[in-house]
């Protein structure tokens, strides 16, 4: 089995002395898990930053087996964020939870594309809140969906409640009001946790999963000054 494709590195992980085994999340395979060889060696391991857009050669003797990677570099994209601690930590966390919440092998290329469009906008002024509807818009792809009301339909859209598994959560106005051009670290903040509490509810606790550790250092960096 053979095939080549575009993707952005998820994780890695020590394989042996000198390779890896990296997840990558791929245009048209979906998510894919393979080995690395010389993949932690000095020359080949700054292409392996989480985040980073590869190209990847994949080969196995069975399509049912993990396979192998031959990587090329197509853009850095972590390096570009290592002095700025919140796109940083933003991009990890996002890569996480593909990571955790991706089935293996399926391709859904509105989520890859979705993911691109965030990788694209991390360098702007309100960076965080395309963060925040990027997640929102991976739950509604993998099943989940908010159904925010017109304006006719309910007289104070700052007040608006969802129930989930009979908890209720007040949807934040960050969410409810996207057309606000700056946000305070308190509306972002309220935001990150809504969703976390819609992942934890939705994907993370029914599926006996881990939250990701940098979706929490994320949520910390916007604690009210």
């Amino acid at each position: 089995m053979y095939w080549q494709d575009e993707g952005y590195l998820l994780s890695k992980t020590n394989y042996d002395e000198n390779s890896i085994i990296i997840e990558a999340f791929t245009l048209d395979h979906g998510k894919y898990t393979g080995i690395v060889y010389g993949g932690s060696s000095r020359k080949l391991k700054k292409n392996f930053q989480i985040g980073n857009k590869i190209f990847l050669n994949w080969k196995s003797k069975n399509e049912n087996k993990m396979g192998y990677f031959n990587i090329e570099l197509i853009k850095p994209i972590s390096p570009l964020y290592f002095d700025d601690k919140k796109r940083s930590i933003s991009l990890l966390s996002a890569s996480t939870i593909l990571k955790i919440l991706l089935p293996e092998r399926q391709i859904n290329k509105i989520i890859y594309q979705s993911f691109e469009q965030f990788i694209e906008k991390i360098h702007v002024q309100n960076w965080i809140k395309y963060y925040i509807l990027w997640e929102l818009s991976l739950f509604k792809e993998l099943g989940f969906e908010i159904k925010i009301p017109n304006d006719k339909d309910v007289k104070n859209k700052d007040k608006f409640n969802i129930t989930i598994n009979d908890k209720f959560f007040t949807v934040p106005n960050l969410i409810l009001n996207r057309n606000v051009e700056k946000n305070s670290n308190h509306e972002i903040k309220e935001a990150l946790l809504f969703n976390k509490n819609l992942m934890m509810e939705n994907f993370i606790l029914p599926n006996g999963l881990k939250f990701p550790i940098s979706r929490n250092i994320l949520e910390k960096y916007y604690n009210q000054q």
